[in-house]
């Protein structure tokens, strides 16, 4: 049951939140204005501001221009620089360390590439060792930080505190890597889904609000997904939602999924999964391009892009393997379409970046999806330049959610 200062306190926060919220995505604006946008009285938004600067969250900004006589209003602003949060994102072979500021500007970022198999304790330790030496190194001000907040690959448990399984990025399962973390930094810790992160760190830097849905694709060494709903992200019964990579669409004689299954999308269609099936049929007949390529680079060095530069130089072994790819792809991004129906799917990964990839799928997508579904499919407008700021994005929305009270 709650008390009444309970209550109290928390319209408070949501008040605060309302607040913060604006600042960060409109930019500074006058009390009077802000008052108006959140349609609440001048003395509460009066009051509100006013906790907000004695706590160094905000701070008053330039004088606005003034439309006749009497005192001129002043900028309300958010103080960027008056907090920063921790970051540890973990992919499958390689993780990054880093630190935003609240607008999500880096601080510093440091990629380091993981062993595999090596013990998840070991790999933890050394990470969070990294982290706080270049913390020390670059963060005067100790009391600005926040927190850590950890993106991983794979599933996590709904509280954000356990790593159910990382497919791979650490040798364990069930493992508490939030409070792992918390006594390796002295932080608190705050933990998503990788994908999730980047999607999160998508939206509060593009400061999209009025879509109702978005679907966020991203395609990198594997395939993950992420969905919105009215600005929120959907977690699903079991924390997995949008688990697109797994979607089985070979029934028998599948290649092996890191997941423990055979035949899943992400074996067929993603960069890891094209660059090997072109290198089993490589060859002088099959592969004429790739193989010259081969030649100068060596087998073992041929990349996903060096398969779709082949393909689009007319390599027929490349171009079949890469339309599979497109082909599974599409079809597993239309039934997303007809059940989900997103107002946009934001595609991220350094698979498209090229073109020849990006539009032989947007031409796949367009086939088969009839004319009502108004759906914008584009590239990400940070692709490749959220993974040094996504973890650490999570404590920065934690806290602007929260409305600046820790």
């Amino acid at each position: 049951m709650l008390r009444e200062g309970d209550n109290m306190m928390g319209v408070k926060r949501v008040n605060r939140s309302a607040a913060l919220h604006i600042l960060h995505e409109q930019g500074g604006m006058s009390r009077k204005h802000l008052s108006e946008t959140i349609r609440l009285t001048p003395a509460a938004i009066t009051k509100i501001v006013g906790e907000l600067i004695e706590e160094g969250i905000v701070k008053d900004g330039r004088l606005l221009p003034g439309g006749g006589a009497g005192r001129r209003e002043v900028m309300v602003e958010l103080d960027e620089r008056s907090r920063c949060a921790l970051g540890l994102l973990i992919n499958l072979r390689q993780a990054i360390v880093s630190a935003v500021w609240l607008d999500g500007s880096v601080i510093f970022s440091e990629e380091i590439e993981l062993i595999p198999a090596a013990p998840a304790e070991a790999t933890v330790k050394m990470l969070c060792e990294r982290l706080m030496a270049l913390t020390e190194e670059h963060i005067r001000e100790k009391e600005r930080i926040l927190g850590v907040g950890i993106a991983i690959r794979g599933i996590t448990s709904f509280d954000g505190r356990v790593v159910l399984n990382s497919f791979g990025a650490l040798s364990c399962s069930d493992y508490p890597l939030a409070q792992r973390v918390e006594e390796y930094t002295g932080y608190s810790a705050v933990m998503s889904n990788n994908v999730r992160a980047l999607f999160a760190a998508q939206m509060f830097l593009s400061k999209e609000r009025e879509l109702h849905s978005q679907f966020f694709l991203r395609c990198e060494y594997g395939i993950g997904a992420s969905l919105s709903i009215n600005d929120r992200i959907w977690l699903g019964g079991t924390n997995q939602c949008s688990e697109i990579g797994h979607i089985p669409v070979i029934r028998r004689g599948g290649k092996p999924c890191s997941c423990g299954k055979s035949g899943c999308l992400e074996t067929i269609a993603s960069p890891a999964a094209i660059r090997e099936d072109a290198i089993c049929i490589l060859s002088p007949d099959k592969t004429p391009v790739l193989w010259k390529t081969s030649l100068v680079r060596g087998r073992d060095a041929l990349t996903v892009e060096d398969v779709l530069e082949a393909a689009s130089c007319g390599d027929s072994g490349a171009a079949e393997i890469v339309d599979r790819a497109v082909s599974a792809l599409s079809a597993a991004l239309k039934s997303v379409i007809y059940i989900i129906d997103p107002a946009k799917i934001v595609l991220y990964g350094r698979m498209f970046e090229n073109d020849f990839y990006l539009t032989r799928l947007l031409a796949e997508l367009q086939e088969g999806v009839d004319a009502g579904h108004h759906i914008t499919t584009e590239k990400s407008a940070y692709n490749q330049l959220l993974e040094d700021k996504a973890a650490g994005l999570l404590v920065i929305e934690a806290f602007i959610d929260n409305g600046g009270m820790q």
